[in-house]
């Protein structure tokens, strides 16, 4: 092998068990990958993007404020469309990229675990949006009339039985 070619093989084995622990590091060597014209340098991109998606999920739950349910589901949308795209890139471009078999096994793995983890907060948002339109809807009821008036146009309220003796 071409100490080029060797140098790439070990940054994808390294990104492999990187991606296979949930985190891609920052110590992908960068010139090793982009030293070839051949378009495997898109493999590198991608990973630098998941990269900076997996930290910003560090940096949140790290942080005295956590993501909303809302904002879990877009980032993690955007590591699984990210981690799909990739898996897209290696399988096809896995000969000629010398991309192996492992590192494509863990990324499947990992992507598995984001889209879970993605559908449950997606999922929280959904209910969450539920539960609001339900709230607003029993409020409604309960302020009763006809916003247009109607019942009893004086206090909004529903039609009152008179009080007293008939």
């Amino acid at each position: 092998m071409r100490s080029g070619t060797m140098r790439r093989y070990a940054t994808l084995k390294l990104a492999a068990a990187l991606a296979g622990a949930g985190l891609v590091g920052a110590s992908l060597a960068q010139p090793a990958l982009a030293q070839s014209p051949s378009g495997c340098e898109n493999m590198q991109k991608l990973l630098q993007e998941r990269q900076s998606i997996v930290q910003s999920l560090n940096a949140s739950s790290k942080a005295k404020r956590k993501l909303t349910p809302q904002q879990a589901c877009g980032t993690l949308g955007r590591l699984v469309n990210n981690g799909n795209a990739t898996l897209k890139f290696a399988t096809a471009n896995q000969d000629w990229c010398q991309i192996p078999p492992s590192f494509i096994d863990g990324m499947k793995a990992d992507n598995e675990k984001a889209a879970a983890v993605r559908n449950q907060a997606c999922d929280a948002v959904k209910q969450h949006a539920a539960m609001q339109r339900k709230a607003q809807q029993q409020a409604q009821q309960q302020q009763g009339g006809n916003p247009f008036g109607g019942s009893d146009s004086l206090t909004g309220g529903p039609m009152r039985v008179p009080q007293g003796a008939l």
